[in-house]
């Protein structure tokens, strides 16, 4: 490996070994949301209630030397309790800025299909630029500012579709599933003796491994990871044959090459290489591609899902050699 390669693959496993001292048998969703930080995009959170979905933002955060900031999404927040907006200040007589939680470094966008679309869409300029509009002033977020935005799986009632806009700037479906048995029997052992999870995590053994800056360096090194033009031309063809199979009524568009291949490259620092395989770009497909895709109604009556579809192109896509 070479130099940035192997620096990069360092602090993916330090923070992978601080957070797995708050975050128990989600070894999968840590990576996937460490995919999403270091490559410089933001992800969807899926799960039941009570899975640690906050708590892994909150443990990320902290490892990662980072602000964090949480909006409750509810139908009647409004896009100024995003962003912030002015405020006339009767002492200095002059409007002055009320910045909103967004002007933070990682934002949990809690339960965010409860808001509506209105709402939701105050976080597009954010998410694809980094910056907002008050009051046609724009204004810069921090570049290291990342969107984990979670939803519930089972629970519809009284919920609003994301924009297709805006589900296509998420890079990621980090989906945290119920723990396996002795995992939850360590959390339980674990809450019994007094060091819970989120007891650790406010006190001194969960330690930062990053300071202030260093986030974005080390995504700056991420070209030292080498990606083969056969490579790339494989993550392309996954994408484009979403857009013609027949039981796909919306394909993925153009962010979702870039997404697939982006994530490929943290993906093999995470294993300690300095080089992408197809492997990497078949794990992270279904991640990438799952949320983006809109089924025929015809195929979803018969139980079709996006995972079935993602699972099937794969097989039909030659793999380079």
């Amino acid at each position: 490996m070479n130099e940035q390669a192997l620096q990069i693959q360092e602090i993916l496993n330090k923070t992978r070994q601080e957070v797995a001292k708050v975050i128990i048998g989600h070894e999968t969703a840590i990576d996937q949301a460490l995919i999403a930080i270091f490559s410089g995009h933001h992800a969807l959170v899926e799960g039941v209630p009570g899975v640690a979905k906050t708590l892994l933002v909150r443990t990320l955060a902290r490892v990662l030397g980072c602000d964090f900031g949480r909006i409750q999404f509810t139908p009647d927040l409004m896009p100024a309790d995003i962003i912030g907006t002015n405020v006339f200040n009767l002492k200095d007589n002059e409007f002055k800025l009320v910045k909103g939680p967004v002007f933070t470094t990682f934002l949990l966008a809690d339960e965010i299909n409860r808001a509506p679309a209105k709402t939701q869409s105050a976080l597009l300029q954010a998410m694809q630029e980094r910056r907002v509009t008050i009051d046609r002033e724009t204004h810069v977020l921090s570049p290291d500012f990342t969107v984990f935005a979670t939803q519930n799986p089972v629970e519809f009632e009284g919920t609003y579709a994301l924009p297709e806009a805006q589900v296509d700037r998420f890079m990621l479906k980090i989906t945290m599933e119920t723990p396996e048995r002795e995992h939850e029997l360590m959390l339980a052992r674990r809450t019994l003796g007094g060091d819970a999870p989120e007891v650790v995590l406010d006190s001194d053994a969960v330690q930062p491994v990053l300071e202030s800056g260093m986030l974005h360096r080390l995504r700056n090194a991420l070209p030292s990871i080498m990606v083969r033009e056969e490579l790339t031309g494989y993550a392309v063809d996954i994408v484009r044959r979403t857009r013609v199979n027949p039981a796909v009524l919306l394909g993925a568009g153009p962010r979702a090459t870039q997404a697939l291949l982006l994530s490929s490259r943290v993906l093999a620092a995470i294993e300690g290489r300095d080089f992408v395989t197809p492997d990497d770009i078949k794990t992270l497909a279904r991640p990438v591609l799952e949320h983006r895709l809109i089924l025929r109604p015809e195929y979803e009556i018969e139980g079709l899902s996006a995972a079935e579809v993602v699972r099937n192109l794969l097989q039909e896509v030659a793999v380079p050699r």
